[in-house]
């Protein structure tokens, strides 16, 4: 580009002073005329000259704004201009190529970037130095329960500390908060890191719900705990079983059988630690069906006919309290895959514990919705009876906790422990006047 410049240069100055060299020779000649074609010579090279100056920067600077706005639309002539001229035309639409294709490769890039961030299970949320939120993953919504998040303030609706909270992190901070919204309460994980883009420092702010993997723990920890306890209990409880049953046998069998007072109190007291061994043993057993569950034997299976079985196995039941059910299946509910016995304990467990909850004949009313997410679906068990306690709430899931006076506390450990077999869950939640379990299950 620029020798051709250079070029012209030279062949202008050329020219010039040859125009003057034949200007002050004609003036000596006194051929004015000439003098004055000379001059008009001189004039007219040194515009030439000036604009093609001016064109080469026009074409510079047209070039240099097009690619800072991001416009590669554009393309420079190579016909019926000079030599020079062409190969600076070329040589420009030749940087335009380039960079084009690598803005082609990071938009690209951007765009394969964008669909991990949006993709991924983790929140993701990048501030800039003045806290304002510069981009979020849809993921951040669904744990924050905030359809639309545009400022840090709005988190004010989940906890009044949380604007500041958010805006004090420093980088490798790790801070875990508690969000409670209308379907379960959330455990989220927040971690901090820091990068510096366009010369200013961007906060990033990864959130991670961190309580599916506490309950699983808890869980293994429970089924640990379980096993250990039964396995020790059964072998100390067998031998006083199996002695009280012989000793009892051989005080009845026996022919001539004292009839005294020491034998009445001895049967007797056998009898009681027979009673209360045998109860032991089937408090135990009861225990062990809840670390017994087998492996789902996952089969195609129609849930909208797996819930009338349901339904109809506990109808009784219902019209005993004067309890209505309604199903909100879509039609033609398509198959899924599930454990079907499992399944069914699951909805037998959850419509017994809403008929529970319901007083007889206060208009009672139990509703079952199939609900299908992008990657999930739900089983919604719904009963408008009395809401469980507040204090009662968080243990409704620990194993062999129960506020029942013939309750093992096993139904809902079971319940929750089957959905996690199948890769799903089994939550609580409160809808308006309505207590509502969840059954999650994978898609």
């Amino acid at each position: 580009m620029f020798k051709s410049i250079e070029y012209k240069l030279y062949l202008y100055v050329i020219l010039l002073i040859a125009s003057v060299s034949a200007s002050t020779y004609f003036a000596l000649k006194a051929e004015y005329v000439y003098a004055a074609v000379s001059i008009f010579v001189v004039c007219l090279s040194l515009r030439r000259l000036h604009r093609s100056y001016n064109q080469f920067n026009k074409n510079i600077l047209f070039l240099l704004n097009a690619l800072d706005n991001g416009d590669y639309s554009f393309n420079f002539t190579e016909t019926n201009l000079s030599r020079r001229e062409r190969e600076l035309n070329q040589m420009m639409n030749r940087i335009k190529e380039i960079l084009s294709k690598a803005r082609k490769e990071v938009i690209e890039n951007e765009k394969f970037l964008s669909v991990i961030i949006e993709s991924v299970s983790t929140g993701i949320i990048l501030l800039d130095e003045d806290n304002r939120l510069m981009h979020i993953n849809r993921t951040v919504n669904e744990l924050l329960g905030m359809p639309v998040f545009t400022h840090l303030n709005q988190l004010a609706t989940l906890d009044p500390s949380f604007p500041d909270l958010f805006r004090t992190l420093e980088a490798s901070d790790t801070k875990t908060i508690h969000i409670a919204n209308e379907r379960e309460e959330v455990q989220i994980s927040l971690r901090v890191s820091e990068i510096i883009m366009k010369r200013r420092k961007v906060k990033i702010i990864t959130l991670s719900n961190i309580g599916s993997e506490l309950d699983y723990k808890e869980m293994d920890s429970w089924i640990r705990l379980i096993r250990v306890m039964t396995h020790e209990i059964m072998n100390s409880i067998a031998p006083i079983t199996s002695l009280t049953d012989t000793l009892l046998f051989a005080y009845r069998q026996a022919p001539h059988a004292p009839d005294n007072e020491l034998m009445q109190d001895t049967v007797e007291a056998f009898q009681t630690i027979n009673t209360t061994a045998k109860g032991l043993i089937n408090f135990v057993n009861s225990y062990r069906k809840f670390t017994g569950v087998p492996k789902p034997q996952l089969k195609p299976v129609a849930l909208s006919a797996l819930i009338e079985r349901a339904v109809a196995l506990e109808s009784p039941l219902f019209e005993e309290k004067g309890i209505s059910v309604d199903r909100n299946v879509p039609p033609g509910d398509q198959l899924r895959s599930v454990d079907e016995s499992q399944v069914m304990q699951v909805l037998v467990n959850l419509l017994k514990n809403a008929s529970e909850a319901i007083v007889a004949g206060k208009g009672g009313r139990i509703k079952i919705e199939l609900r299908e997410e992008k990657d999930r679906f739900h089983v919604d068990v719904c009963n408008n009876g009395e809401p469980i306690a507040a204090e009662v709430l968080p243990n409704i899931f620990v194993p062999f906790f129960t506020t029942k006076n013939a309750g093992t506390g096993i139904g809902l450990s079971v319940s929750r422990y089957i959905m996690r077999l199948h890769g799903g869950n089994l939550s609580h939640f409160t809808q308006h006047e309505w207590t509502v379990f969840r059954m999650t299950f994978p898609n």
